[in-house]
């Protein structure tokens, strides 16, 4: 082995053990009067795997944090890749960040130890698979994935290589929303009768005219499993692609991620028996775009709880306050209830926002700040305030509802066995192709 090689083994091992490890063997940078700024055998190395507008505000998030040091950032355009790699060296003041257009190029990197994922959705659960067989941590863009298949390949991932992973919800580290999600567990609102949620609508539209494949871009690996089609403006065209269904389920997923996980953290849905599951909603024919537009889904759960799923301006607002809000997860009780929004709380009566969660009460994990959050778990080995259990959970939730509408009857999904009943055509439906040589 390599001396290279083995300080690079070493590292890694003082990374697992170094939470169990009561006095460091190391000289902490402060010591040595380098302000907050860790001992090298401390920092989590990271490469970002999609470094748009998303992506871009994940890394200089993880820039700011003591523990961290980004050396790779990759992307299938070039000025997009050039322009990351500047806002790293700027930040450290080098020019050591490598840019590259193949995520499996920073995949084969031994020093790095984790990486972040915000691709466009189709591509979210083959790189993380990617990276987690490869031996990195990642965290990931909501949705987690574009079907039931790959929800429940990525979480037995995570399971089976022992990777630390943290979903992009970012609420969770709202301490609203955490007081909000702990006074419905804890009883608060009574027993839960009935769910809201609403999201933002999808858009129409979207070019179908094929045109030459601009410069700098590697349209084949953006591409990647999706069906092929003729180029013709959607990785460019702003967030166009959030509404085709080769690439993202639209924002019944992209968006309702927001709120059906916030729903997760307070009120575990697949702990409430068989679901049946029936819908409508809108599936454009004109343009690129075909996500589900205008959608209203009605959810009966075993347990006799109901929930209602619909797109913003599908039914009207009566409550002023919700209507500030956009987006909610609203968990109607019989003594009152709580809406969970994007770093928002609302409740009914007032009063339950400043109640106090009762002695003995359940308490939900705390994380000051999502991103740092995410290196201190990955130093740690401690599970993440966004783990992958309930990134899958709520994620279904919009996986069976576009099912539900796609297929045009009610489905019955059984949460335990996290399949569809007595429905083959509808199950079929859970799970897509992938365009080789790609595949989970």
């Amino acid at each position: 082995m390599s001396s290279s090689a083995s300080w690079r083994c070493s590292r890694r091992e003082f990374l697992r053990a170094s939470a169990a490890v009561a006095v460091p063997w190391w000289v902490p940078g402060t010591a040595l009067g380098l302000a907050d700024r860790p001992a090298a055998s401390d920092r989590v190395v990271l490469g970002y795997l999609g470094v748009g507008p998303r992506g871009l505000l994940n890394l200089r998030e993880q820039m700011g944090c003591p523990g961290a040091q980004v050396v790779a950032v990759c992307d299938v355009w070039k000025h997009v890749r050039e322009a990351a790699k500047q806002v790293v060296d700027r930040h450290y003041g080098n020019t050591d960040c490598a840019a590259y257009v193949d995520f499996r190029e920073v995949l084969a990197r031994d020093d790095i130890d984790a990486v972040g994922i915000a691709t466009p959705d189709h591509w979210h659960v083959p790189m993380a698979i990617a990276a987690m067989k490869a031996g990195k941590d990642v965290h990931v863009e909501k949705p987690l994935g574009i079907s039931v298949e790959e929800d429940l390949a990525c979480r037995d991932a995570v399971r089976r290589y022992g990777r630390v992973f943290q979903y992009s919800t970012e609420s969770r580290s709202s301490s609203v929303c955490r007081h909000g999600a702990e006074l419905v567990r804890n009883g608060h609102i009574g027993e839960v009768r009935h769910i809201v949620v609403k999201a933002p609508n999808s858009v129409r539209g979207g070019s179908t005219t094929p045109r030459p494949v601009p410069p700098g871009l590697d349209y084949e690996l953006w591409l990647g499993p999706a069906p092929w089609r003729p180029y013709s403006g959607c990785p460019d065209s702003g967030p166009g692609w959030y509404h085709v269904r080769d690439y993202a389920l639209g924002f019944i997923a992209g968006w309702a991620a927001h709120p059906l996980d916030l729903l997760q953290w307070a009120f575990d849905t697949h702990q409430q028996g068989i679901w049946e599951v029936e819908g409508t909603g809108v599936i454009p024919t004109e343009g690129a775009n075909d996500a589900v537009l205008d959608w209203d889904v009605h959810i009966r759960f075993g347990s006799g709880v109901t929930m209602t799923f619909q797109a913003w301006g599908v039914s009207p607002e009566t409550d002023p306050r919700l209507e500030q809000q956009g987006n909610y997860a609203k968990i109607i009780g019989t003594e009152g209830w709580v809406a969970l929004s994007y770093m928002g709380l609302v409740t009914e009566p007032e009063s339950l926002r400043t109640a106090t969660v009762r002695p003995g009460g359940v308490r939900l994990p705390h994380s000051a700040g999502h991103e740092a959050h995410f290196i201190q778990c990955v130093r740690t080995r401690q599970p993440t305030v966004s783990p992958v259990d309930d990134a899958v959970r709520s994620d279904l939730v919009s996986q069976v509802s576009d099912i539900a509408i796609r297929s045009g009857r009610k489905i019955r999904w059984d949460p335990v066995q996290e399949r569809i009943l007595d429905d083959p055509e509808a199950a079929r439906m859970g799970s897509r192709g992938m365009r080789a040589p790609w595949r989970l």
